[in-house]
């Protein structure tokens, strides 16, 4: 199974995005999303799994803040801001996080952290990310991908 793990996209999907989400069987999205339009779009690729943002205010209200679920044997917990993750992750096998724009991959203490970055409009002199996963028989396998952009 292909898992596209994308955040903070804040009302913008580039084009190199939409052309990995084309091959995704899957999407989780950690949160900033800002427009329902966005939200519409990403769900004609695949199935969409989606926390609210800091940034998603009154048209969000239905999104969930945090969310688990498991694919093919791992088990994700959403949730758009790392500070707000339960001391209590019995159970999960990975940490999908955003807020920050930082790409970050690590295990730490048997749990799987992962913060795409931000593939939405560059902020804060970070990268342009997003992650690409293969989640197969309760193994996940996380790989960054960089999206260009122009320097600014």
């Amino acid at each position: 199974m292909k898992v596209a793990i994308l955040s903070d996209t804040h009302g913008l999907l580039r084009p190199q995005v939409v052309e990995r989400l084309k091959s995704a069987d899957v999407i989780l999205h950690g949160g900033d999303i800002n427009k329902p339009s966005i939200v519409d779009q990403l769900r004609q690729y695949a199935p969409l799994y989606v926390v609210r943002g800091n940034n998603d205010k009154e048209w969000a209200e239905e999104i969930p803040h945090h969310l688990t679920v498991t694919l093919d044997g791992v088990t994700f917990y959403l949730v758009h801001n790392k500070k707000e993750v339960p001391s209590d992750l019995t159970g999960v096998d990975v940490v999908v996080f955003g807020h920050s724009h930082k790409y970050v991959q690590e295990e730490k203490a048997g749990l799987l952290w992962l913060n795409p970055g931000s593939c939405g409009p560059r902020r804060f002199h970070q990268e342009i990310t997003m992650m690409m996963a293969v989640v197969e028989h309760g193994t996940i396998r996380a790989e960054r991908i960089d999206i260009p952009h122009e320097i600014s």
